[in-house]
C-alpha cells in the first residue's frame, strides 16, 4: 500500500512509516510547500497512493469531482507525533486495507472510524452528440 502524507501531519511520520515497510511519502518530499489540495489528489491518483490528511477540503474535492480515486484517510485528532501518526496509519490501513484498495472517503477519531464508497456523488451521465 502506498502513502502520501498531506502538510500538516509531521515529516516523520512517513520516515516511520517507511521504517515498517509502508511505501509512504510526505507532499513536501515531493511537491512544493502550500501545493494546492487538488494538485495533491492529482498526484495521488497519478502514484496510486492513498492520501493521508487531517484536512476536510480534501473529501469535499472527492465528491465535487465524482472521483473514485485516490482513497482518502482524515484523521480528525490534531497534534499527533509522527510515531502516533504511524501507528495509526498502520492500523487503519491493516483493518480497512480491501476498502481503501477500492476507493474510499474515510475519517478516523480516536477508535472510530467512518468510511463512504468512492465517488462521493453520483455524477450525471455523460453527454454525447448522439443524444441531441
Amino acid at each position: 500500500m502506498k502513502i502520501l502524507l498531506d502538510e500538516g501531519l509531521p515529516r516523520r511520520a512517513a520516515a516511520r512509516l517507511r521504517e515498517s515497510g509502508m511505501d509512504a511519502v510526505h507532499v513536501t518530499e515531493i511537491a512544493d510547500a502550500g501545493t494546492a489540495d487538488i494538485v495533491i489528489l492529482q498526484e495521488a491518483r497519478a502514484s496510486e497512493r492513498i492520501v493521508v490528511t487531517l484536512d476536510a477540503d480534501f473529501h469535499a474535492l472527492l465528491a465535487i469531482h465524482g472521483w473514485s480515486s485516490p482513497s482518502v484517510i482524515r484523521i480528525r485528532r490534531e497534534g499527533l507525533s509522527a510515531q502516533a501518526v504511524r501507528d495509526l496509519v498502520l492500523r487503519v490501513v491493516n483493518d480497512h486495507e480491501a476498502a481503501l484498495q477500492s476507493g474510499v472517503a474515510l475519517s478516523v477519531r480516536a477508535h472510530l472510524v467512518g468510511i463512504r464508497k468512492l465517488p462521493l456523488t453520483e455524477q450525471p451521465p455523460e453527454h454525447s452528440e448522439s443524444d441531441e
